[in-house]
């Protein structure tokens, strides 16, 4: 695994460079485990090695920058083949904040007009034809965007009693997958501002849209899901096992 720690040869170049950032410092609490998910095996690897290698497989993704948890023992035990450049960072208190740590770490080593793609280190199952359709139609966008997927059940609200309360009219509701990409010093202003606001940031694309900016929502695959229970990992087990060595554009 290729590790930065320094300045690198990127920062020298004048074209634009597709950066991913992958939060990984999460604790997972939800997966009923002393392991954090990320770190969980399947198929002989954990989550965070088949989330990089996924992202790093994609020749227009130019290189990586994971935020992990200062008391992280596991990182420096992956296996992870790539040429391509991986930095390391510390993570934060939640999400938002290794997101900025990330960001603020990339801009040492990428240009502000760089591409970032923040992707959940939890989404194992991303296909390379997601990211295909994301450089398709936000690479000359203005603000950028994130793949989702329509919601097609029916939805309910409910109370604090868990009695519904409405029926949601599900037209024109999306579920926000990642990656979600913005522009380096977009995301980072973006992201800041939030912050400082004391606005709850669910994910980068509340950020932006609290700048007043209105992401671009890109129809991605509903099996990029984010494993978050024990059930969860059986069906990226198999969805994994679907996408194995396949070299089409479909993977």
């Amino acid at each position: 695994m290729r590790t930065l720690q320094n300045r690198q040869h990127h920062t020298m170049s004048s074209t634009i460079s597709n950066w991913a950032v992958i939060p990984a410092a999460g604790s997972g609490s939800r997966m009923a485990t002393d392991v954090p998910k990320q770190y969980l095996q399947i198929n002989g690897k954990t989550i965070l090695e088949h989330t990089i290698e996924r992202l790093l497989g994609h020749p227009k993704i130019d290189g990586i920058v994971v935020a992990i948890a200062a008391d992280d023992e596991r990182w420096d035990s992956l296996q992870i083949k790539s040429n391509k450049p991986i930095i390391k960072t510390l993570g934060g208190k939640e999400r938002c904040h290794s997101v900025k740590n990330a960001l603020y770490e990339l801009t040492r080593h990428g240009k502000d007009r760089d591409w970032v793609l923040v992707h959940d280190a939890a989404r194992p199952c991303l296909r390379h034809a997601d990211l295909d359709k994301l450089f398709a139609q936000l690479s000359d966008h203005m603000v950028g965007g994130l793949l989702a997927y329509p919601v097609k059940d029916t939805m309910k609200r409910s109370d604090e009693k868990q009695r519904v309360i409405e029926t949601v009219d599900r037209n024109r509701l999306w579920h926000a997958l990642t990656p979600q990409m913005f522009r380096l010093h977009l995301l980072r202003d973006a992201l800041n501002n939030a912050i400082s606001d004391g606005f709850l940031v669910t994910d980068e694309a509340s950020a932006v849209e609290h700048a007043g900016y209105q992401p671009k929502l890109v129809e991605g695959r509903a099996d990029n899901i984010k494993i978050t229970t024990p059930e969860d990992l059986a069906l990226a087990e198999f969805y994994l096992s679907r996408l194995g060595n396949q070299k089409s554009g479909n993977q």
